[in-house]
């Protein structure tokens, strides 16, 4: 495979955004039009659509039979989804479907992981990791899943903790798990090559798209996982869905997926699906995966927009005095503005134990966002959710 160039180097890369040409179809199956796009998720040898569900935000399981019915295999859910009861609600749909006709993933988040350095701690153990997955198992009503990843690593000790891949090794010799692997949100190209290294991965889930800044070092680390036979997965393919607080500007959804897929070496996408009319576009893009000038004129628009997409890029934590998880606020400010998901950014938050307006009397901060974020202010707003209790919201 041979990468082509998607952005050049600058915020957004707005004047960057070009086609990959034929390239793009390496490795894809692309009859007549109309007709879905396959391609192969590496070692594993699963033959899936260009396009997945994201079932995080889903609890509709006529959606999901919908999804099914029109051509989509593989869904893609987390043990702490809606609390369980995403994976409870894939259960019942699974259910009543031929096992062979769908393929399933899930998440499993280690305990303990310190959310500012992505490091473990003596509270992320084996134990707890297999004890989620095994009810993970009973909610889905599978005897197996055909990927099995371990949720949100940020650092090499993660990718290496010892407890947890052996666990998730075993797994997978017990036939419990297909395939293992990875999903990541920060520090994407240090956890993609750090797996390439390690040999060991079937699969990586990584945020990719076409708002990201580290844009080359992102399709870098793609080209060499692609090369070394893991399969590529994409979440966060809208950058947020939305470009303001207010949701009057919507991502293009539709261009935004097809950039995604212009990369060879994204094999499947998950975009989170909640209504009939996004399954309709996801659908569509499944079916005609070519980046029109339309669409690279329409990104190209939304470029210049600061949006509700953090890169978790980092560069903003040093100039905190408070030393505060900018990162994972300023996501927890997309699930609730962007996802409409207060329930998702009250779990985050009480993941950093950031507290109720962390920036209140500070008056030292020279924390500063590449994307033109006031930091300051989204934190402030976000913050608030910390004071309601996670029942009224979840």
């Amino acid at each position: 495979m041979k990468r082509r160039t998607f952005f050049r180097s600058g915020i957004a890369g707005a004047a960057g955004i070009t086609m990959i040409g034929n390239s793009a179809f390496a490795g894809s199956v692309r009859p007549d039009e109309g007709e879905i796009v396959y391609r192969t998720l590496g070692r594993t040898g699963l033959r899936v659509p260009v396009v997945s569900f994201g079932v995080m935000r889903s609890d509709n399981s006529s959606l999901v039979r919908a999804a099914w019915d029109g051509g989509m295999k593989m869904f893609d859910t987390a043990h702490g989804y809606m609390n369980g009861r995403n994976e409870e609600m894939l259960g019942g749909f699974f259910s009543t479907v031929p096992r062979e006709s769908f393929f399933v993933a899930t998440k499993v988040k280690p305990a303990g992981v310190d959310s500012r350095t992505g490091l473990p701690s003596r509270e992320t153990t084996s134990e707890d990791f297999l004890q989620k997955f095994d009810l993970s198992l009973k909610r889905l009503r599978i005897e197996y899943v055909d990927i099995l990843y371990m949720h949100s690593a940020e650092s090499v000790e993660m990718v290496r903790h010892r407890e947890i891949v052996k666990t998730m090794l075993d797994l997978k010799k017990q036939g419990k798990v297909r395939f293992i692997g990875i999903s990541t949100h920060k520090n994407e190209p240090l956890v993609i090559n750090t797996m390439v290294e390690d040999g060991i991965w079937d699969v990586v889930l990584t945020s990719y798209n076409y708002r990201q800044t580290y844009l080359d070092e992102m399709n870098s680390a793609i080209e060499k996982a692609a090369a070394a036979g893991m399969g590529i997965v994409a979440m966060k393919t809208m950058a947020g869905g939305w470009l303001d607080r207010e949701r009057t500007k919507p991502v293009n959804a539709q261009a935004a997926l097809r950039w995604v897929i212009s990369n060879p070496g994204v094999h499947t996408t998950i975009p989170g699906i909640t209504a009939f009319d996004q399954l309709e576009t996801d659908l569509k893009v499944m079916r005609d995966i070519v980046l029109t000038d339309q669409d690279k004129s329409e990104l190209v628009a939304e470029a210049g927009l600061p949006g509700l997409y953090c890169n978790a890029c980092s560069k903003c934590v040093p100039g905190c005095p408070n030393n505060l998880p900018i990162p994972e606020l300023m996501r927890a400010y997309m699930y609730a503005y962007g996802y409409r998901n207060a329930g998702m950014a009250s779990e985050l938050l009480s993941q950093t134990a950031a507290g109720a307006d962390p920036c209140s009397g500070c008056s030292g901060c020279s924390a500063t966002c590449v994307r033109g974020f006031d930091l300051r202010e989204k934190i402030s707003d976000i913050s608030r959710l910390v004071n309601v209790p996670y029942d009224l919201i979840a």
